[in-house]
């Protein structure tokens, strides 16, 4: 029998499977080629007739339910459709039932309506009405308060009323708006105008004004002491008038300047205090208005000093008398300052009409700037008036009045500059026979310079905004880049003697700025104009993103650009400096250079060791150079000075003297001497270890001076050691730290003091 062998299929797809295939598998699974199997069959057959089975009874039982079901969903989709129906016939009907109710109701809804507006229209009548029956019965209340004299309760019930006035402003009714206006209009006038002639008489027995100095004025206040009934009426009359505040503040409208001037928004002088400045006022109009003898343009100190002395001389009376009568009734008013505020108003309206007629004459102009300031220093210094109420400076930050006092102070300034730089005394120092003042050895036209820009900082500091600030600062800043210029010029004249005293005293003046303008750097004023400036720049994006955070993080300052243009012109002074005392030098070492250190005696074969002869003119020479800039540059100065000597000096020794010649054991030792022994100890008045600043030489002279010994050794660890860290640290036991291996060898080889070996 041909056996096929097929694989056995997995899965199989009911819809494409091949049945005939599927038998046939399923026999040769069971069967297989062996024919012993064949005994099976009878097995497989009933086990397959079960199978049949069940499924016959399976498909009988489903093909009896699915009909079942299909006939329930039938059965509940025809329900939904007549319960649908039914409901669309009941929309229909009560849709036509509404439309007939609405057509029916209509003519109702037409009545109701006229009726709803007649209601509203009566009641809003009924409401118009209450409020002018509330008013005329506050009115009425009012008539009856004063028909009994009953002052106090007529002037609360105007408070009443004008707080009706103000819960009103946002009504469209005019009429009742004009009818609630004039009604407190004319109570107020009445109250105030009987409250007033009181007040004025119980003012007139105080006596006051004081409009004479304090003395008087004390003598009064003693006089007075004795009649508390007076000031028992002055607080009653105070708290009376204080009452008709809100009722004023609405009829009054504040006199304003125009808004060129950007005054600061401020309240009306409450009623008690404009009482009592109506004296005042009038004095102040009758004395410096119109043709009057007192009315001088060129006299601005006048009416300003008149201010401040009525200022301090009500001062005590207002502190002792009406702030308690303030405090007493809860009020937040400092009564100085409201009085100083009123009077502040006349000195500005007179400062805007004098302005515009001095503004092109330069003494009349900075006459008057000059004393507006000394008034504002004094009016905040001395009575503590608010640098963020109304002042003088805002008139003088006016723009025309402003770029006038600009140009003007640029002026004066430029030819203060110029008297100051051409005066005999310049260049010489205030201070130079006291010591302990003259520290920084600063010429008189530095110091006149920088107390200049001091009194200019003092002029401009409490004007009201940071942008005119700002335009003074940048001021300050180009007179300084100017007076550098100025300095520059007269340095290039004096280059020739870059030792003499004026090249000194410039150097010095260069550096006294300097530093002045990095201590103002922190100074707070000084950072929140940075910081306004910060502001303005980001604004216009002018600064890249780094300069803006360096500005941000105070990294910098606003004199940056200016200390580093003086510190340039330092360094480049400094160098000239050295420049001309190394060639000095130089030329004083001329015969020290041509030394025989290769033949000197050595240290045993002398008694004493001394001083080379060909040394002296160089030392002579570094010795008078060092006393006349240490007299002539101040300390700061002179110590960059002479490092940066020193190390011109240490490299010029080290190449021409040293690394030039060979020296035996006697011009090691001798070459030690005139160094160790006589060089440094020069500036050891400047330093503790001047040694430390010639590290070149004092190296070169370990190298030098070693004994044979050591020298061997080092020179072999130096030729045979394989990684430079080895060589460093045998050099660093030797205190070698300076030079590199190549730099030791190279002496060693310049000693000739070798043991003979004979190679």
């Amino acid at each position: 029998m041909a056996a096929v062998v097929r694989k056995e299929p997995t899965n199989y797809d009911v819809d494409v499977c091949d049945i005939p295939s599927y038998v046939s598998e399923y026999v040769e699974k069971k069967v297989g080629n062996d024919l012993k199997s064949l005994k099976k069959l009878g097995k497989l057959i009933e086990e397959l007739t079960e199978n049949k089975a069940q499924l016959e009874e399976q498909v009988l039982t489903i093909s009896s339910e699915v009909p079942k079901r299909i006939q329930n969903a039938l059965k509940n989709a025809e329900d939904s459709k007549k319960f649908l129906s039914q409901l669309l016939e009941k929309e229909t009907l009560l849709f036509s039932s509404i439309n007939n109710h609405l057509l029916t109701a209509q003519p109702w809804m037409d009545d109701l309506g006229v009726s709803i507006s007649q209601i509203e229209e009566i009641e809003r009548h009924l409401a118009y009405l209450k409020w002018i029956s509330q008013i005329e019965e506050l009115s009425d209340n009012i008539q009856q308060y004063l028909m009994t004299n009953n002052v106090p309760e007529a002037a609360t019930t105007l408070v009443s009323m004008a707080q009706l006035d103000i819960k009103l402003q946002e009504s469209s009714c005019s009429h009742l708006l004009s009818f609630v206006r004039s009604t407190v209009k004319f109570w107020h006038k009445i109250l105030k105008d009987k409250l007033t002639c009181d007040f004025e008489e119980v003012l007139t027995q105080l006596h006051w004004p004081f409009i004479g100095p304090p003395q008087p004025q004390n003598v009064g206040l003693c006089k007075i002491a004795g009649t508390p009934e007076v000031y028992s009426n002055l607080e009653t009359l105070f708290c009376q008038l204080l009452k008709l505040q809100t009722s004023d503040e609405l009829l009054t409208e504040p006199k304003q300047l125009p808004e060129k001037y950007s005054l600061p928004a401020s309240p009306l002088v409450i009623l008690p205090i404009q009482i009592m400045l109506t004296p005042l006022q009038k004095r102040f109009r009758y004395h410096f208005s119109g043709n009057r003898q007192t009315n001088i343009i060129s006299k601005p100190e006048w009416y300003l000093t008149q201010v401040l002395m009525w200022i301090g001389n009500h001062a005590r009376f207002l502190d002792e008398k009406i702030q308690p009568i303030l405090d007493k009734v809860g009020s937040s008013v400092n009564a100085r300052l409201e009085f100083s505020r009123a009077l502040m108003m006349l000195v500005l309206e007179k400062l805007a009409a004098d302005i515009p007629c001095l503004l092109y004459d330069d003494s009349l102009f900075c006459h008057l700037v000059d004393e507006v300031l000394l008034f504002e220093r004094e009016l905040q210094s001395v009575h503590g008036y608010p640098s963020t109420f109304p002042s003088c400076m805002h008139i003088l930050s006016e723009e025309t009045c402003f770029q006038r006092w600009l140009t003007m102070e640029r002026k004066f300034a430029l030819q203060k500059m110029d008297s100051m730089l051409s005066s005999e005394a310049a260049w010489v120092s205030q201070y130079k026979d006291i010591t302990d003042v003259d520290e920084m050895k600063v010429p008189d036209c530095a110091e006149t310079f920088m107390t200049l820009l001091l009194v200019i900082t003092d002029r401009y500091k409490n004007l009201p905004t940071a942008s005119r600030r700002l335009q003074f600062l940048e001021l300050q800043k180009d007179l300084v880049d100017d007076f550098r210029i100025r300095l520059t010029q007269v340095m290039k004249e004096e280059t020739r003697a870059s030792l003499a005293f004026r090249y000194c005293a410039i150097l010095n003046a260069v550096n006294y700025i300097a530093t002045v303008l990095a201590d103002w750097a922190d100074n707070v004023f000084f950072l929140q104009l940075q910081q306004a400036a910060l502001e303005v720049l980001a604004e216009s994006k002018a600064l890249s993103k780094l300069q803006l955070g360096q500005l941000a993080s105070m990294e910098s300052s606003v004199f940056d650009d200016m200390i580093n243009l003086l510190e340039r012109l330092k360094l480049d002074m400094l160098t000239r400096q050295v420049d001309h005392v190394f060639r000095d030098i130089k030329d004083a070492a001329k015969l020290y250079t041509k030394e025989r250190w290769l033949s000197l005696p050595s240290q045993s074969e002398q008694a004493v060791m001394s001083l080379s002869s060909s040394a002296c003119p160089l030392l002579l020479s570094l010795r008078d150079h060092l006393l006349q800039l240490e007299q002539q540059l101040c300390y700061s100065l002179f110590k960059i000075f002479w490092q940066m000597l020193v190390e011109k000096l240490d490299i010029y020794i080290y190449q021409e003297i040293i690394l030039a010649n060979y020296f035996n054991e006697g011009g090691a030792a001798q070459l030690q001497f005139d160094m160790t022994r006589n060089l440094f100890p020069l500036f050891s008045h400047y330093c503790k270890r001047p040694e430390n600043y010639f590290k070149h030489i004092k190296e070169a002279c370990i190298v030098l001076n070693l004994n044979v010994g050591s020298a061997l050794l080092l020179k072999d660890v130096l030729q045979s050691a394989t990684e430079e860290p080895t060589a460093t640290a045998a050099l660093n036991e030797l205190g070698i730290y300076k030079l590199a291996p190549q730099d030791v060898e190279i002496l060693l080889n310049l000693r000739t003091n070798w043991p003979n070996t004979g190679k």
